[in-house]
């Protein structure tokens, strides 16, 4: 009772505080990175899982992110898996509305070490983009806020330790290509002057190529026989800047303010789940952002997340 009541309250402080929640461009949810992973030495899990999970993304400016994911887990043996995700992301905001399916993540994850103590697992990945990222109202582009996709096709690795109370999980998401964006508030087209000081508030993106990122996870498991709860910290650091093309025409790392697309963005995380039998269950994730990067032309900046999800295994 100590233990539910410890994370009862753990889960309500999120919800009373003006939060952040994680924003990185999808390698953290993706085979050894994934956060709250099963872990029984006892039971035999079942070899094939299909995932489907609703996300609410809150951002520093009016866009509210939302997405339905499908997540198909395939376990080829006890050491082999291959991971699908699917999803379908819609955005609303002050300047307009879109939706349409997200980028599709591909990943493949070996067990390369196993003994009664912990597991170790690494992954090789990549994200598919399904559009160039270029969505419009009328004829302005879009902020990356708006955008469905990134635009850019993305390859991913990552390693993992996890037992039955800690995880600790390290990846690189590497963007190959700069993608089709166009927003640039010096072309933005309105006769609002109070429109277009509001259009301003939001970073440059125009031929965005995204910098290389660099994972952490940290992750504290308390297991029940039906019930567990995580509580873990989710430090991303971009290691190159981020780079645009200007009004000018040149490429640049830097705003008009003089900030880099680069740095540390940390999270905090919070999940807890529950097991209505082998086959299903449900798991709530809440995201606080503690720390992020001044310039964010990629639009990944959220300030709360929460995530309700259902598990089938079979």
């Amino acid at each position: 009772m100590r233990l539910l009541r410890l994370s009862v309250f753990l889960v309500l402080i999120p919800l009373g505080v003006r939060s952040q929640g994680c924003s990185d461009a999808g390698f953290c949810t993706m085979g050894a990175m994934k956060p709250d992973q099963p872990y029984n030495k006892r039971v035999k899990l079942k070899l094939r899982t299909i995932d489907f999970s609703l996300y609410r993304g809150t951002t520093t400016l009016t866009p509210i992110v939302q997405v339905a994911t499908l997540d198909f887990n395939f376990s080829l043996n006890d050491r082999n898996a291959i991971q699908v995700k699917l999803p379908y992301q819609w955005v609303n905001g002050t300047l307009g509305s879109t939706a349409t399916i997200g980028d599709i993540s591909l990943c493949y994850t070996r067990n390369i070490f196993s003994s009664d103590r912990f597991d170790i697992n690494a992954s090789f990945g990549a994200k598919v983009p399904t559009n160039n990222s270029n969505l419009k109202t009328g004829p302005n582009s879009l902020p990356m806020y708006y955008q469905t996709s990134l635009g850019t096709y993305d390859l991913i690795a990552g390693i993992s330790l996890i037992n039955r109370q800690w995880l600790f999980a390290t990846g690189i998401q590497v963007a190959l290509n700069r993608n089709g964006n166009q927003f640039d508030w010096n072309r933005w087209q309105t006769n609002d002057p109070t429109k277009l000081d509001y259009v301003k508030q939001y970073d440059n993106s125009t031929e965005l190529q995204r910098g290389v990122d660099v994972m952490l996870r940290i992750e504290r498991n308390f297991r029940l026989a039906r019930f567990n709860f995580t509580v873990g910290l989710l430090p991303i650091y971009r290691i190159t800047a981020d780079e645009i093309t200007n009004f000018q025409g040149k490429r640049v790392t830097k705003n008009a303010e003089g900030e880099v697309g680069k740095g540390l963005a940390l999270s905090g995380i919070i999940t807890t789940g529950y097991s209505f039998n082998a086959r299903s269950g449900i798991r709530l994730l809440l995201g606080h952002k503690l720390a992020q990067r001044d310039f964010n032309p990629d639009g990944l900046t959220r300030e709360f997340v929460m995530s309700l999800g259902y598990s089938y295994r079979f």
